[in-house]
């Protein structure tokens, strides 16, 4: 037997171990000795159950378990502990057993089973049988019991099963119950509706459900987001700026995501001028590395290299960053001759490998990374979560 095995058997026994002996402790059916003494009788399923355990047979342990445990309000306990125990280990159709046998007893009190159904649906969701899931959950609404997690867990299943209405409803619901502030994740459901017409180029609804997106949270960058690209198509670009431009008082940590669409947009109206005072601004305030670097583009185009240069060494001087060094390198490039040329170009194959190698975004919550936006981060599944790296090594 593995070190593995034999440590999931342990972590497995010994809760079931301590609560049946309490539990045999317990029990009434007791032999009487010479001396008056009592000791409790302890079943030989009991033991085969350990028995089987011990030599990795889980399944078979279960068989026995669930004979020798009568499921008395003693019992109980027992059952949902080894339940619980192989469902963190991963062996959900075990845990699944375990908790159907419970519900399905008869003589279970309303406590009882209600926990057992819910212990059933995390079993479910964890097989990812969410309709069975949401019916017990609702099941557990009905009798007004666990409302907090079920709600939160019904909230997660229409997450993943994408129905976006029932998502708003249910969030609404959790949040009358614990008084949690739910807006911005309902923002981003009304965006996910948008999103769908969007794709189905219905575009008078994809502006109402952004509407409404925003009208929940204000300060909701993804709705803005879309806006822009929608007024961008359109050819409003005079509205596609004025929301990209909010951008910075909702959360200036995303405006690398708002300024390509602002050149586009002020490219489109002859502007460049009022983009570029737009960009010195954001480079003062230290926006990330983006602003500058758009800012040197215009002032390539406009006065020149030697000015682009001279915008990006400034900047490097205050806050070194690897794409501002690579920038540098490239503008460089177009003057040098020989060694100093082959120099460069080694400096810039290395700064293109170190961009190219690292991510551009990360999660604050869970500390996941990925070289795309994500409003939902995959891992923790928290939203608004997942913003632009800054650093030396990002913004």
């Amino acid at each position: 037997m593995s070190p593995e095995h034999l440590f999931g058997i342990v972590v497995i026994l010994l809760p079931v171990a301590a609560l049946s002996g309490w539990y045999f402790g317990r029990k009434d059916a007791r032999v009487d000795l010479d001396g008056g003494a009592h000791v409790p009788v302890m079943s030989q399923d009991y033991f085969k159950g350990l028995n089987y355990l011990l030599n990795d047979c889980p399944d078979k342990a279960i068989e026995f378990f669930i004979k020798v445990l009568e499921v008395e309000s003693e019992a109980v306990e027992t059952h949902l502990a080894m339940g619980n125990l192989f469902r963190r280990r991963g062996e959900v159709d075990r845990a699944i057993r375990i908790h159907q046998d419970l519900v399905a007893r008869p003589s279970l009190d309303r406590e009882q089973r209600g926990l057992a159904l819910l212990e059933l649906g995390l079993d479910y969701m964890r097989s990812g049988l969410l309709d069975r899931a949401e019916s017990l959950f609702k099941e557990l609404l009905k009798m007004g019991m666990y409302e907090q997690q079920v709600l939160r867990h019904l909230v997660d299943i229409y997450q993943q099963e994408r129905d976006w209405d029932a998502a708003l409803e249910y969030s609404r619901r959790l949040e009358r119950v614990t008084g949690e502030d739910m807006r911005d994740v309902r923002a981003h459901f009304y965006c996910e509706k948008a999103q769908i017409f969007i794709d189905d180029d219905n575009l008078p609804e994809a502006f109402r459900w952004l509407g409404k997106g925003l009208k929940e949270d204000r300060k909701c960058v993804r709705a803005r987001l879309l806006l822009a690209d929608l007024l961008n198509s359109a050819g409003d670009y005079k509205a596609a700026i004025m929301h990209l431009k909010k951008i910075e008082h909702q959360d200036i940590d995303f405006l690398p995501e708002a300024i390509p669409r602002l050149v586009k947009s002020y490219r489109e109206l002859d502007r460049m001028d009022e983009l570029s005072a737009y960009l010195s601004r954001l480079s003062v305030l230290h926006c990330g590395i983006t602003p500058v670097l758009v800012l040197a583009e215009l002032t390539a185009e406009r006065a020149g290299l030697d000015e682009a240069k001279s915008h990006i060494v400034a900047e490097l001087k205050i806050r070194p960053t690897i794409r501002g060094i690579d920038r540098l390198i490239e503008y460089s490039l177009a003057s040098a001759q020989g060694e100093p040329r082959q120099n460069l170009l080694l400096l810039k194959e290395t700064t293109t490998r170190l961009i190219e190698d690292k991510f551009s975004y990360n999660c604050g919550n869970c500390g996941f990374t990925g070289r795309s936006l994500h409003w939902q981060c995959p891992s923790c599944k928290s939203w608004n979560t997942v913003k632009p790296i800054h650093g030396i090594e990002g913004e």
